[in-house]
């Protein structure tokens, strides 16, 4: 007598893995008037989870350095409690360094995931499309040539990074936008703007020039409230903008032509996801230099954890703020007595994922 098969699991096409997730996995509808919504059980204990992770890293950094304090000391300083030694310490040398690290990280990955949304494509990001170049250049040329006129570098980033989109939006247009072209074209664009910076960095003098490059591998060595304040204001008002369009550009994965029939004016949507990400991306980069592959590993990390169709904003951007702060740690804990910059940890740390999305790519295009 032969032994039942067990039951096959049923099938479902629109669910990345071809079949129904576990019930405990399952997105469910949460109706609440005046709130209503998708809850993805497995997105909120990713997020709390990164957000602890992430907390404790943030805490373990302020720790470290010439006067050590231990986590919880950093803690009470954070709750405006303990010695006055150690709350100026913490609060006024470490903190700033801190907080930059957290926005800055949270900023990249917000934007990368905007991109990587809008275009279709886990491979494009601001290092890809020319933005963080095209910021890098303008602060560049401020610090070399003396074109600052008092702007200072966060808005010499905006101005530089608004102008980069702009570029590329004007070059890929043709009866409106794709991201194909987007991406082509931000790709012949940042090699400009790259090339544009060496020569600057070439002609600057010999401080000038270590200035430069030593904003330019991505670096929160001295890093204040001056930087932390204005990154702050932004990201209170671009990161909640960034969530809100996630439920028109979600409809952009469908296609251009699917996401009109639904109702979606692609172009207006596509032209506000632009401006946002531009100015997640471009303030993040004045205030803690172009630190690399964050914008582009950040999503596709948080995409795989969470288990989604799509880069999840949130989840992505705090996926961003662990991974500057933690290799901030690592680079100021890797050889003793020498602080190396954040963006030398993260470009060692994304080459592999770049690679990986690299060989992946290829082989979904290629059908294998």
């Amino acid at each position: 007598m032969t032994r039942p098969s067990p039951p096959r699991p049923r099938q479902n096409s629109h669910h990345p893995g071809g079949t129904f997730p576990h019930p405990s996995r399952r997105p469910f509808r949460l109706t609440a008037p005046p709130v209503s919504g998708i809850l993805r059980p497995r997105l909120i204990v990713v997020c709390v989870a990164l957000a602890v992770a992430a907390f404790l890293v943030f805490c373990r950094g302020i720790s470290v350095g010439d006067y050590p304090i231990g986590l919880t000391g950093v803690v009470k300083a954070l709750a405006g409690s303990g010695d006055p030694g150690t709350l100026l310490v913490v609060r006024e040398l470490r903190l700033p360094r801190a907080v930059v690290g957290l926005l800055a990280g949270i900023a990249f990955a917000v934007s990368g995931a905007l991109f990587q949304t809008m275009t279709r494509n886990p491979l494009a990001s601001p290092d890809m499309i020319g933005l963080t170049a095209g910021a890098g250049t303008a602060v560049v040329a401020g610090i070399v040539l003396g074109w600052d006129g008092g702007l200072g570098t966060q808005t010499l980033g905006l101005l530089g990074a608004l102008a980069t989109a702009l570029l590329v939006y004007t070059l890929a247009w043709k009866r409106g936008t794709t991201g194909y072209r987007i991406i082509l074209v931000g790709i012949g664009v940042s090699w400009v703007c790259t090339s544009a910076t060496d020569y600057l960095v070439a002609r600057g003098g010999r401080f000038q020039a270590q200035a430069a490059l030593g904003w330019l591998v991505g670096n929160l060595n001295g890093r204040g409230w001056d930087q932390a304040v204005p990154l702050t204001v932004v990201m209170a008002l671009l990161v909640p903008a960034a969530l809100v369009l996630g439920r028109l550009m979600r409809t952009l994965q469908l296609g251009d032509d699917v996401a009109a029939g639904l109702g979606t004016r692609v172009q207006p949507v596509r032209f506000a996801l632009l401006l946002t990400g531009v100015g997640l991306v471009a303030f993040g980069t004045a205030a803690a230099g172009p630190i690399a592959f964050v914008a582009l590993a950040a999503p596709q990390i948080a995409q795989r954890l969470a288990g989604t169709a799509w880069p999840p904003p949130i989840a992505s951007g705090l996926t961003g703020a662990l991974i500057v702060l933690a290799g901030d740690l690592i680079a100021r804990e890797l050889i003793s007595g020498t602080e190396l910059p954040v963006g030398i940890v993260t470009g060692v740390l994304g080459t592999p994922v770049l690679l990986w999305l690299l060989i992946r790519t290829n082989r979904a295009g290629s059908g294998g």
